[in-house]
């Protein structure tokens, strides 16, 4: 296998099994002994998603990936990283995150990022905080950049809430992303060597992306369930500014199956 499929091949079953492991697809677990807590789970499935980014004319593409999920006491697959389970204080819980993202970009991947140095996704690592209360799930992640690339840091404040409407599950979400400087001017940003007509020098600082989204589930069997994900994130004013970019909303459209074991 050439480094090329195997770079794309593990981008595909890390992309797709965060589809599987947001919180709908715990939801979506069979009812008796295998929803105890602490039980292993398992998942497998597919899903369809396109790949979006706000680079202007960016060459995006639609694909169908694999599902895998897992959760124990102790751990919890989330698609391109995994979450440690640190322990539990009433309704708070605890847990360290390692994670893959799937930003960066190649100078082949649209029209204006042609001549610029290659920005690479990288590994985060980070701590995760949640809260259940009786109307609503709240969390806070904070990772950093563990390979340097862009030696950024992340912050995420997250709500949501699931609605049971027989087979079907409806759950909308708030969430807002901080970044800093170092992260949004290595992704966005345009260095001195890279500048030609067109495509100004752009140093960025730090900004804020909110995103307001809603998953649909429907159970089809007690062990299947088919989904649906749409969203649309606000960038941030430091994201929308940079000359590379065209756009000051990004969608998002997931759709899937997906069997628990």
């Amino acid at each position: 296998m050439t480094p090329t499929l195997m770079k794309r091949s593990t981008r595909a079953l890390l992309t797709a099994g965060l589809l599987a492991t947001t919180p709908w697809a715990s939801q979506a677990q069979p009812t008796g002994d295998d929803s105890q807590e602490g039980r292993s789970r398992w998942g497998l499935g597919l899903a369809v998603m396109p790949e979006i980014k706000p680079y202007r004319d960016f060459d995006g593409k639609t694909e169908v990936w694999p599902l895998i999920t897992f959760e124990n006491r102790w751990v919890r697959v989330f698609g391109p990283g995994l979450e440690f389970k640190l322990g539990r204080s009433g309704p708070l819980t605890y847990g360290l995150t390692l994670a893959y993202a799937g930003d960066g970009y190649k100078s082949s991947d649209a029209p204006i990022l042609t001549s610029m140095d290659r920005r690479r996704a990288s590994a985060w690592l980070g701590g995760r905080l949640g809260l259940q209360t009786s109307w609503a799930q709240f969390s806070a992640e904070w990772s950093a950049d563990t390979l340097s690339y862009s030696k950024g840091q992340r912050l995420r404040l997250g709500a949501e809430r699931r609605f049971s409407l027989g087979e079907f599950g409806l759950t909308p979400r708030l969430t807002a992303t901080w970044m800093d400087s170092k992260y949004v001017d290595y992704y966005y940003g345009v260095r001195g060597n890279e500048v030609i007509p067109g495509r100004a020098a752009y140093s960025a600082g730090s900004t804020v992306n909110t995103e307001l989204g809603l998953r649909v589930d429907y159970r089809i069997a007690p062990e299947q369930v088919l989904f649906a994900d749409v969203s649309a994130t606000a960038l941030g004013s430091a994201i929308k500014s940079s000359p590379l970019v065209d756009r000051s909303t990004l969608p998002g459209v997931r759709l899937g199956w997906l069997y628990r074991f």
